[in-house]
């Protein structure tokens, strides 16, 4: 997708954006200021002296922030009654797969930009969108906003969140992921780890953020206020350099419940932030025959010894061909010796018995432990009393007796 400038316009003088029209009225307080009367007075001078020593430093934590409650006034047509000079247009590409759903929604995104006087079209044959002011605009950021809404839609996102940017407090970002990761297939596992299981991920982002996020092809378009949008972009490329969402995650809650603290909302976050250390450090496997290096000398190797030098030196060459002989035979006998000595060790190994492991030798009883002889008594002649197995045959016929006497009472 591009973005394609047919015609910009310069726009009016009085249809200066929020930003010029706060700046022009501080120009104007402080110019005021400076031609005041008094100014030039020594008692005016003396004066504000006194005031700056009597009046306390407001710090900057306090100028810095934002009053809650507060929000901007809307811009209406009061601010521009004139309009603009010239028609200002921006035009963007779509996929092929997108134009069902665009050509199903256009009326909708007609009525919502006919509200802000901005006309839209759509070109199926080109494949294009297209805002443009008129003659009845009045806000000249509309048409900047009337953009976003077009590369939104452009983008794959639905049109009951992409009609959301035409408020004056949200904003958009679309993030470009495509050429950060150059393998194919662990750019597809990052993006997806983004999404997270049954897009559980995306979801906690988009509840921390207060932004609607969608993870579409090499972009990820991100909608809502521009505290929500730094943080979306910040966790976005860092799940693209391989740190997992979960830890920026963490981070988002850990401050969220921070800022409901109105003494800590001032101070630094740094103490309280968890600090995660990268487990998997890549470590260069060290090869098993290393190559050292000798040092260096500045005089040529020593000369290898020839075959005659060798047999010089252990008296060989001065031996007669007969003795060479039997020297090297007794060598080799030698060494046949050493190996029918190896494999009889080797065939021996199967008869040597295994060692049997010691038996366990009973263990005395300790003199320590003395026997309780007159508590041993008492059991026995508790046991003695109790009566073991089936009565006899006259205790039998006693009850028996009874129980029928008592039958033929009742």
């Amino acid at each position: 997708m591009q973005d394609v400038t047919p015609t910009t316009s310069r726009i009016d003088k009085c249809a200066c954006t929020r930003g010029q029209r706060l700046q022009s009225c501080l120009f104007a307080c402080s110019m005021a200021s400076s031609m005041d009367p008094e100014s030039e007075n020594g008692e005016g001078k003396r004066r504000r002296k006194q005031g700056k020593k009597e009046s306390a430093p407001v710090p900057d934590s306090e100028l810095l922030t934002v009053p809650d409650g507060w929000k901007e006034p809307a811009f209406t047509k009061e601010d521009n009654p004139k309009g603009l000079i010239e028609e200002s247009s921006f035009a963007t590409l779509f996929p092929k797969y997108r134009e069902a759903y665009l050509k199903e929604c256009w009326p909708l995104v007609q009525k919502a930009l006919d509200e802000h006087h901005v006309k839209a079209s759509l070109d199926l044959i080109e494949g294009s969108m297209t805002v443009s002011t008129t003659k009845k605009t009045f806000d000249p950021y509309v048409i900047i906003r009337a953009r976003d809404l077009i590369k939104l839609l452009a983008r794959s996102v639905p049109f009951e969140q992409a009609v959301r940017i035409l408020q004056d407090d949200m904003a958009c970002d679309i993030i470009k992921i495509g050429s950060l990761v150059r393998n194919r297939e662990r750019f597809i596992k990052r993006r997806q780890r983004l999404l997270g299981p049954k897009s559980s991920t995306l979801k906690a982002l988009e509840l921390l953020t207060s932004c609607y996020i969608m993870v579409q092809g090499n972009t990820v378009s991100s909608l809502g206020p521009f505290s929500g949008l730094k943080e979306v972009r910040k966790v976005v490329l860092d799940t693209m350099k391989n740190i997992h969402p979960i830890y920026n995650i963490k981070t988002l809650m850990i401050k969220r419940e921070l800022a409901k603290d109105p003494e800590l909302r001032t101070q630094n976050w740094e103490r309280f932030l968890p600090k995660f250390k990268h487990k998997n450090i890549n470590k260069r496997k060290e090869p098993k025959n290393k190559n050292v290096k000798k040092e260096y000398t500045p005089f040529p190797p020593p000369q290898p010894e020839s075959q005659m030098d060798k047999e010089l030196a252990s008296g060989e060459y001065f031996l007669k061909e007969s003795q060479k002989r039997k020297k090297k035979l007794d060598e080799i006998k030698a060494k046949q010796a050493e190996a029918v000595s190896r494999k009889q060790e080797q065939r021996n190994k199967a008869f040597i018995p295994p060692k049997e492991k010691p038996a366990m030798k009973p263990k005395k009883a300790s003199a320590e432990t003395k026997i309780d002889i007159e508590a041993f008594k008492e059991k026995v002649k508790k046991a003695k009393k109790k009566k073991l197995g089936a009565l006899p045959e006259e205790e039998v016929k006693q009850k028996m007796a009874a129980d029928e006497k008592k039958k033929k009472r009742k």
